[in-house]
């Protein structure tokens, strides 16, 4: 097969439609147009989101603004200050902190946040730490571990 061989199938193109070429041709007089109005003149159209003159959609609608980062990460907080219920050397975790209540969703990942005080030594196992909440944890004895 050469290039030159090369014709579209049966069907795939479908002749024009000759507009008011007379009533015998089935497109005649108003050529399909209807009668009167904008729509039947030369150049017909207007714009393409013209809606008849009612406030147009993209002016109903809301206009979000700013920018939505897709690869951020949602984090439930946890202040240092919430950990004062747990005894001296209990390890919190996760599981721990769901059972007391402290965190509703345990599909997130957790954020210990340094808002209050500790002053008893605790294991702490979270995904991520503030630095000042690393620091008072340590100062009060204990040890931060961040899973993975």
């Amino acid at each position: 097969m050469r290039i030159d061989e090369l014709r579209q199938s049966p069907g795939a193109k479908s002749p024009r439609k000759r507009r008011g070429r007379g009533i015998a041709a089935g497109q005649g007089k108003t050529a399909g147009f209807g009668t009167k109005g904008q729509g039947s003149r030369a150049g017909r159209g207007g714009h393409v989101f013209f809606e008849g003159g009612q406030n147009p959609m993209v002016r109903r609608l809301a206009h979000k603004r700013g920018f939505r980062n897709v690869n951020r990460v949602e984090y439930v907080p946890v202040n240092i200050g919430d950990l004062a219920v747990f005894e001296a050397g209990t390890v919190v975790d996760p599981e721990l902190l769901m059972g007391v209540g402290l965190v509703k969703n345990c599909d997130l990942p957790i954020k210990v946040l340094a808002n209050g005080e500790l002053e008893r030594p605790l294991t702490v196992r979270a995904d991520k730490f503030s630095a000042e909440a690393r620091t008072k944890i340590e100062a009060a004895g204990g040890t931060a571990e961040v899973l993975s």
